[in-house]
């Protein structure tokens, strides 16, 4: 069925109409933008494009662009950038997905041509500020420019507050779940902290002008294109299936059908593209696919094509090169880039027919199919469990369909089992509206922009509210959002902060976020998370302790676990964490396996993303211990890190400060008696040769040593006894003869020979770079001995603490 139009989307654009379909001449490129013509794949634009020219080159406003999937929009970012370019400013594209950033940097090579530097910006890559700085286009996900307008007032991010354009693709992420949250107090932020032009593009959807009145687009550059843009016509429907007791049989279930819907089109040499929920199934599906639609009888693939087999004997994946040559391939961010490269092309020129895929084929490169199917609604989430796909999702996917040149219509179908094809035909009807995910995140995004500075008073909330997409959508539909109680709710988020400690208020109703706030805000943390970690930090710190809070916290409040993983669980933890619900045991089993360096295979699945939370908790974690006086806990969780990160035995995780030696070289140094630091520098290259290190290793590993602290305490004239009742001051001296880092140095006296009461009589906190001495009081009391320790902790690092002791009589 084509996707229709309800009454009330009609009545809705009575009041905010379509812009006429007037006939604009023929534009070429070079009368538009002479200068940059040939950073144009193209000479002249398409109907779509001309209509929103003048908009983006000859008025300064925001700019609000909603227009079907293929007609064009990516050249209208091009020309906002190419704007900006020509008055000597810095244009930012927030691109949805990471692969997107990466394909925009090729792909805008031909800037660089022209003499201007494209520059990604992603949390992958580390970051070079100067090239930053110097970048004429930034390239970001919401993701990362959330994370840098957070540091905007470090040296490193502040090139953020000199961007003149930012340009948002596909914008109608704002209704995503987090992601969504993320992306509108982005946009909050640039306007509040350098004002750029905004220019934002999406997908068709209904209330473009929500968008446009929370981005104050003028009418005149506020756009929304409609079906009759759509560079092929598309008819879209839902085909069902019966579900049955087995997920792993409803899969071959929904493939079949997929192949049902595909196979017409196949067998007149048009293409299909098949939605699956992951990479597994990409792969799993096109080899069953190549079997069937042999068994069908449909002729594809192109084994007499010399020149393709040869071509095909090229690709890094044994099981792709075997499926292309049958007219079927799969595509996933797995495969190698040469892979999905060569996989895009011979999709293209007609060699692969039948094409699967996972969702992020459908935000990213523009491969057309005639017929596009979704065999999966649902898909596997490691931190949530088994997750409906989402609307815009599964509208973007079926937004593929059709060959601009080839067909004139296009075929989209959703597979779904009886009971949810209701739901999916009133989404291809009616469309999506934009909603705002803002709600359900508020205390989290709110203490951010009051750790950066962005709102420092109780005006400045409700102001800040006053500039969110939440605000906006709430006035256009005050039932569904409660609009009038608006403001009294986000009141009370900040009178919540507040009393929970993250916000302190003060007497001229002025605002300023605690410790608690702004490591809150820095590690991007659950408020319930950050409360348990200062919770922890103000209690007895040990390795349990900090595993658990981890395993608690609200990231993984969502992990669910089978009962095959339950029993791998019980196998790892040994009677640890019973107490514990389902879901935290697994994330805590998976955190002992990540130690030990064995996984069992029920939990591998999941295993990667909970480890990679689960490192980013701890680093969080170390920090809040060390910022709530926890020196001797921060450094366990360090330490803990590392060893989660390498699976290096206890005895050896002070190895992992030494880039390079991961689990493999630190077992080999191991074996060797070799587990710290002090152990590599006494054995020296040829002790590192010798335990199984190369030459060139065994180099860069002493080089890194000798960089490393190397502490030593010198006690001086401390005595061995002192009389009793008599008080003596003396210093202790420590000192590093290695690189310089930070530390805490502590002097504590226990009673009776170690077994009583233990006092804090120094403890400082220092920079160590050469020597410092501490000031020591030793006095005899009424015991017969006191115990002097002196420790030496490492707060920021793996390095075990350098601790000695004195026993002093006392006579």
């Amino acid at each position: 069925m084509p996707i229709a139009v309800s009454h009330e989307r009609r009545a809705r654009r009575k009041r905010f109409p379509r812009r006429p379909s007037f006939h604009y001449p023929i534009m070429q490129v070079a009368e538009a933008v002479p200068e940059f013509a040939d950073a144009f794949p193209f000479e002249e634009f398409n109907r779509m494009q001309r209509e929103a020219v003048p908009a983006l080159t000859e008025r300064d406003g925001n700019v609000v662009v909603a227009a079907p999937t293929g007609s064009g929009k990516t050249a209208l970012a091009e020309l906002a950038i190419c704007k900006a370019l020509a008055a000597g400013g810095t244009a930012l594209f927030v691109a949805p997905l990471r692969a997107l950033t990466n394909e925009k940097e090729e792909e805008w090579e031909r800037f660089e041509d022209l003499g201007y530097s494209v520059y990604v910006v992603t949390g992958e890559r580390d970051l070079d500020p100067r090239r930053a700085r110097r970048a004429d286009v930034l390239v970001m996900t919401p993701e990362k420019a959330d994370s840098a307008t957070r540091k905007h007032d470090s040296p490193r991010y502040s090139f953020v507050t000199d961007v003149d354009v930012v340009v948002i693709d596909e914008v109608h992420l704002l209704d995503s779940d987090h992601r969504g949250s993320v992306l509108e107090v982005v946009v909050s932020r640039f306007r509040r902290l350098c004002d750029p032009r905004i220019v934002a593009l999406s997908a068709t959807m209904p209330n473009v002008e929500d968008v446009a009145a929370w981005l104050d687009a003028p009418p005149e550059c506020t756009f929304e294109f409609g079906d009759e843009y759509r560079p092929v016509d598309l008819h879209a429907d839902v085909t069902t299936y019966v579900h049955g007791d087995n997920s792993f049989a409803d899969k071959y279930r929904r493939l079949y059908k997929a192949l049902d819907r595909a196979e017409p089109h196949l067998r007149e040499d048009g293409q299909a593209l098949c939605f699956v929920a992951s990479r597994q199934d990409t792969v799993r599906a096109a080899e069953k696919a190549r079997d069937e639609l042999a068994e069908r009888d449909v002729p594809m693939g192109a084994r007499g094509d010399y020149d393709f087999h040869t071509d095909a004997e090229e690709l890094d994946n044994d099981t792709l090169r075997k499926s292309v040559l049958d007219g079927v391939a799969f595509h996933h961010a797995g495969l190698s880039k040469g892979d999905k490269d060569r996989v895009e092309a011979w999709f293209r020129e007609g060699k692969v027919g039948l094409l699967f895929s996972t969702s992020t084929l459908a935000w990213g490169v523009n491969l057309p199919a005639r017929c596009v199917v979704i065999r999966d609604t649902k898909y596997h989430e490691p931190l949530e469990g088994e997750v409906d796909m989402s609307p815009l999702d599964v509208l973007q996917m079926l937004g593929r369909a059709g060959r601009p040149g080839y067909d004139d219509v296009g075929y989209g179908w959703v597979v779904c089992d009886n009971a949810e094809a209701g739901k999916y035909r009133e989404l291809l009807r009616e469309g999506k509206e934009i909603e705002s995910a803002l709600a359900a995140d508020l205390p989290e995004h709110l203490n951010a922009e009051i750790a950066l500075g962005t709102v420092d008073d109780l005006d400045d909330v409700l102001s800040w509210l006053e500039t969110t997409f939440y605000y906006r959508r709430a006035q256009s539909a005050p039932e569904a959002y409660d609009f009038a109680t608006v403001r009294e709710r986000v009141r009370g988020v900040l009178d919540d902060l507040i009393e929970e400690g993250f916000v302190r208020a003060h007497d001229d109703l002025g605002l300023t976020a605690t410790q608690l706030g702004m490591l809150t805000s820095t590690y991007y943390l659950d408020m319930d998370t950050a409360v348990g970690f200062r919770d922890l930090a103000e209690g007895d710190v040990d390795e349990t302790g900090i595993l658990r809070a981890v395993a608690r916290s609200a990231e993984f409040e969502s992990v669910s676990a089978r009962r095959d993983e339950r029993e791998a669980v019980a196998s790892v933890l040994g009677g640890r964490g019973d107490d514990l619900d389902p879901g935290p045991r697994k994330v805590l089993g998976v955190l002992y396996g990540a130690m030990r360096g064995s996984t069992p295979p029920e939990l591998r699945s999941d295993a990667w993303v909970i480890r990679q939370n689960a490192l980013r908790l701890l680093a969080a974690l170390a920090e809040f211990l060390e910022r709530f006086d926890e020196p001797d806990g921060a450094n366990l969780a360090h330490r803990l890190e590392a060893r989660i990160d390498t699976g290096v035995p206890a005895e050896a995780v002070e190895l992992t400060a030494l880039d390079g030696v991961g689990a493999g070289r630190a077992h080999r140094l191991v074996d060797e008696g070799l587990t710290s630091v002090a152990d590599v520098r006494a054995a020296g290259r040829d002790g590192l040769v010798d335990a199984g290190l190369s030459g060139g290793v065994a180099d860069a590993v002493m080089e890194q040593a000798g960089a490393l602290p190397d502490v030593s305490i010198h006690w001086g004239d401390f005595p061995d006894s002192v009389a009793r009742g008599e008080n003596d001051m003396r210093e202790v001296t420590v000192r590093n003869d290695g690189g310089a880092a930070r530390v805490v140095c502590r002097v504590t006296a226990t009673r009776d020979g170690g077994d009583g009461e233990t006092v804090e009589m120094t403890s400082t906190t220092t920079y160590l770079d050469g020597a410092t001495t501490l000031p020591v009081g030793v006095f005899g009391a009424d015991d017969d001995a006191l115990v002097y320790a002196v420790d030496v902790v490492f707060p920021e690092s793996v390095l075990d603490t350098v601790s000695e002791t004195r026993t002093v009589d006392i006579v």
